[in-house]
């Protein structure tokens, strides 16, 4: 079984910064992938940014260039810079990890983004 386990919502005004952190822990293997989901009130889930096992990621054209995903392999863990933010970017934010049969999510982190 994996355990994600998320972190660093929380309220920022326009323009500012948050990070979040999600750590994975268990059964989690070598070979996996990482990602950041978004929720909205009313909305899908959405893709927002993801990174494979040898490092390429991918964004969301809406965030790109605002938000960068990471990962430190050693921490089995995964962030995600968000600067710039705007009030559109709130929203549930859930990590996913991708292994090579099952995937997983956290229980997600509110990101509330308001003057």
């Amino acid at each position: 079984q994996v355990q994600l386990v998320e972190s660093g919502g929380g309220l920022v005004h326009p323009g500012g910064s948050l990070r979040l952190s999600c750590a994975a822990s268990g059964s989690i293997g070598s070979h996996y992938a990482m990602g950041w989901y978004r929720q909205a009130p009313g909305k899908q889930r959405e893709l927002v940014a993801a990174i494979t096992s040898g490092g390429s990621t991918n964004y969301a054209d809406s965030v790109k260039g605002r938000f960068t995903i990471s990962r430190d392999n050693a921490k089995n863990t995964v962030y995600l810079q968000m600067n710039t933010l705007k009030p559109e970017d709130t929203a549930v934010y859930y990590c996913k990890l991708t292994g090579t049969v099952l995937s997983y999510w956290g229980q997600g982190t509110q990101v509330t983004v308001s003057s």
